[in-house]
């Protein structure tokens, strides 16, 4: 078994451990935010109540019994809450869109340099590219692209971008804010411009399926970012992080594949994506609504209302 099959393995297993002991842990939030708590009904409420018939809610109160049909939920404005089909779409077109400008981008740089004698620019050019990419692939992509601004709190974020960190529930061992722009500038950046000066210096060439594989991987990164961090889904940013999490890993098996080292670089990254992975996912169970159920994995809006998914290129 290879050093990067060993490796991805232990990523896996990592992530349902830290999963596994968020669920059987008791939960904490911080202590500015201790008002907000999710009542928990006893059991035997909920025997009696079940006896009856009724569902129990999270403040003590029977509710109708469950039905298993398919029907629309209400929302706290009265309105019905249904499947964003219009935001599901805009995400596969920005996705799309993005990676066909990244793709012609790296085509484009092949054959400008197929008209000289190199094949591939200097190391540290293609290092610095790769670095900004991997810092600013959101530039090539149409939506809402926003990072948190740990200096803000909620409400004082400016109009249509992000309020920062202080807007949900996150769980007790969650890093300090400033640990995450460390973590991508020092760390998870030069690991991705490393590994891949390494692979295109081998392969001899920018457009190729293994660098368009972490190409994929950024492009899904910058499509969750809009929805756990612009449009605040905790449920579907669960569904969004896995897309990061397995396209990291496929990237990393893409580079292995090509070379060794490179794959190992890249692989490597995927250690704080098992941490940033186990974080969203106790984020989502922790920020429940009035009537403590979990938001929706699907995103979802009033019925007649506009979707909060929007371009910012048109």
């Amino acid at each position: 078994m290879s050093r990067l099959t060993v490796l991805l393995l232990l990523q896996l297993i990592s992530i349902g451990t830290i999963s596994a002991f968020q669920i059987s842990s008791p939960q904490s939030t911080t202590p500015w935010k201790k008002y907000i708590q999710r009542q928990v009904v006893p059991f035997h409420e909920i025997s009696s109540s079940y006896s009856k018939g009724a569902t129990p809610c999270k403040n003590g109160k029977s509710a109708s019994p469950l039905r298993l049909e398919a029907t629309k939920a209400p929302s706290p404005s009265g309105g019905m809450i249904v499947i964003d089909y219009e935001a599901i779409t805009k995400y596969g077109i920005a996705a799309i869109t993005q990676l066909s400008v990244l793709s012609a981008l790296f085509a484009g740089l092949d054959q400008i340099l197929s008209l000289t004698e190199m094949s591939v620019l200097p190391s540290p050019i293609t290092w610095i590219l790769c670095y900004a990419l991997s810092l600013k692939s959101r530039v090539f992509n149409p939506l809402n692209n926003s990072r948190p601004n740990l200096k803000k709190t909620e409400g004082e974020g400016e109009e249509g971008g992000s309020a920062g960190f202080n807007d949900r529930i996150q769980p007790s061992w969650t890093p300090p804010g400033f640990i995450f722009p460390i973590v991508w500038i020092l760390i998870v950046s030069p690991l991705r411009a490393t590994s891949s000066t390494i692979l295109i210096n081998s392969l001899g060439g920018y457009f190729t399926l293994p660098l368009m594989s972490l190409m994929l991987h950024l492009t899904c990164g910058d499509v969750w970012n809009t929805i756990n961090n612009t449009e605040k889904r905790y449920g579907t940013s669960v569904l969004g992080i896995s897309f990061v999490y397995f396209s990291a890993l496929h990237a990393a098996w893409r580079y292995y594949e090509a070379n060794a080292f490179a794959g190992e670089l890249l692989a490597a990254t995927a250690i704080w994506l098992t941490i940033a992975s186990s974080l969203i996912i106790q984020t989502w169970r922790l920020n429940v609504n009035d009537d403590g159920e979990k938001e929706s994995i699907l995103p979802v809006k009033v019925d007649g209302e506009e979707s909060k998914t929007q371009f910012s290129w048109f």
